[in-house]
């Protein structure tokens, strides 16, 4: 989908343009640099004779130049305080039926080919009749000379033509078959552009998960925001759950201006700065932050007209240096799960950004300037493609252990070690009735530790929220500080919803084989087709 993604691209590249082209405060800006260089070029022009009105037309340009300098301040600060707002008017699904072409073929033009050429005229050839004078001195047998050679010349003018019309109506049926050629062409170019662009919308309409991630890819590729913005993103979709998970770069704290105001010292003939404080950096920069955040979220929701997502995690992050150590690092600083339902019922035109995703019970850095990070809600990595979208056509050879195939006691025992491994201490564990697991854990940990209720469910289907609710409810009967959901399949908007802002964590069945990997060293599988 390479080419759909890069004319899609160049679709919004377009759009782009043509709304900077369009905005008023770009040409404001535009006159105002023209106002300023016809300033300086006047000032330039004055002769030495008025060096009064020179220095005068200088001062005025300069002003000019720190005025367009302020304003190209201000319109950049407007710009970073409307990023939402500017993409509520926008309308983010991509109809497909527009990224199709239409065949218009141009008409067949031969040129001098297509007229025929026109033949030899006798007229021009036939000798004047002799007169009588010339009659009676011999000149009718002069004029049957010239008769038989007008004759034979005008014979062979008339071959020299047949050929010359045959050879064009060759080269002219040599065009035509050139011109239907290129129609053809043509014609099987755009059948087979349109032909890749039904399949996939096919395969998004089939939820398969690379094509899903390519259409919600192309979204947000098309969404305009300022040049100094990275617009780099990450997505993974799990089609059990309808689940998107967003890995967002978001611009680093330098996309708020230093500078407050430019100004211009006549006496000095200089242009000073006006430092921006360090208070409203911050407080900018987090709105950056959380404007972004709810723009995103709002143009996957609006782009699904499918309703091929019910569940979207967003985690932004920023790709930098960290001042202390020099290091290169990727600190989360917002990180958000939310549904269909809940996020579509906000009225974002009126919303206060920070508040908003406070209400969404989004986890936002204290300290964004700082990089101070924040635990993701699902580290993106954790979707693991082993279970989204790989199909093992060597299943039978394949020596990874099927979880769905393991025993109660065996996946029992393969649960204990995981959270034993993570640093847990499993005290306790018994077997219940739905075929899972129930552990009672402790985290060692001071301040965060605490009793740790694990449920485990060996699910082929979506686990129902009356299970997240249950296990809610054993949370608050042990006294535990937080509960633990594991399942081999997936979770449905509603389970989300009923955890958020509860201490409950839900582990799908990636998030579940990235775990084993990462912390027990088992590469496990997940594969529903062995049990038919």
């Amino acid at each position: 989908m390479g080419f759909i993604r890069e004319m899609q691209r160049a679709h919004a590249r377009q759009v782009r343009a043509q709304q900077r082209a369009q905005a008023a405060s770009v040409r404001h800006h535009q006159q105002m640099r023209r106002e300023a260089e016809r300033a300086m070029r006047a000032a330039q022009r004055a002769s030495a004779a008025n060096e009064r009105e020179r220095k005068r037309l200088y001062a005025e340009a300069r002003a000019a130049e720190v005025a367009a300098e302020n304003a190209d301040l201000q319109a950049h600060l407007e710009e970073l305080e409307t990023l939402l707002a500017a993409t509520l008017a926008v309308d983010d699904h991509i109809d497909f039926a527009r990224l199709k072409k239409s065949v218009t073929h141009p008409p067949f033009n031969p040129g001098d080919l297509g007229t025929p050429l026109p033949p030899p005229d006798w007229r021009q050839f036939e000798p004047p009749a002799p007169g009588m004078l010339s009659k009676m001195f011999g000149g009718q047998a002069k004029y049957q000379q010239q008769f038989a050679a007008a004759q034979h010349a005008f014979a062979q003018a008339q071959a020299q033509h047949q050929a010359a019309e045959a050879d064009r109506q060759r080269r002219l049926t040599a065009a035509h078959h050139r011109y239907q050629k290129k129609c053809e062409k043509a014609a099987e170019e755009v059948a087979a552009h349109n032909a890749e662009i039904d399949r996939f919308a096919g395969a998004v309409a089939a939820r398969e998960p690379a094509a899903v991630v390519d259409y919600f890819g192309m979204v947000l590729g098309n969404s305009v925001y300022p040049d100094d913005f990275p617009q780099h993103y990450r997505l993974a979709y799990v089609p059990e759950s309808r689940q998107l998970v967003v890995e967002y770069h978001l611009p680093t704290l330098d996309v708020i201006p230093g500078v407050r105001e430019y100004r211009y010292v006549k006496s000095r003939d200089e242009v000073t700065t006006l430092a921006r404080p360090a208070k409203e950096i911050k407080e900018r920069y987090t709105n950056v932050v959380t404007q972004v955040t709810l723009r995103t979220v709002h143009e996957l929701f609006e782009a699904d007209r499918e309703r091929l997502i019910e569940t979207v995690v967003f985690n932004g992050i920023v790709d930098t240096t960290d001042p202390r150590t020099g290091a290169s690092v990727q600190p989360c600083l917002v990180t958000l799960r939310t549904t269909r339902e809940t996020f579509t019922a906000l009225n974002l035109s009126k919303v206060d950004p920070a508040a908003c995703l406070q209400h969404l019970n989004a986890a936002v850095s204290k300290r964004p300037e700082a990089l101070a990070p924040v635990r993701p809600v699902l580290e993106f990595d954790m979707v693991d493609k082993r279970f989204v979208d790989e199909v093992d056509v060597l299943a039978d050879l394949d020596q990874r252990p099927n979880l769905l195939k393991l025993t109660p006691t065996e996946f029992e025992s393969l649960i204990q070690n995981l959270f034993s491994k993570m640093g847990l201490d499993t005290k306790q564990t018994r077997p219940s009735r739905d075929g899972g697991v129930d552990c009672v854990a402790f985290d060692p940990r001071p301040i965060f530790g605490g009793k740790v209720v694990i449920q485990a469910k060996r699910y082929r289907n979506t686990v129902d929220v009356s299970s997240v609710r249950d296990l809610f409810g054993t949370v608050q009967n042990e006294g535990a500080s937080k509960g633990i959901l594991v399942t081999t399949s997936g979770y449905g908007p509603a389970s989300f919803e009923f955890a958020s802002g509860k201490p409950l964590e839900l582990i799908d069945g990636s998030n579940l084989l990235y775990l084993l990997a990462e912390h027990a060293e088992v590469n496990a599988r997940i594969d529903p087709s062995e049990l038919d």
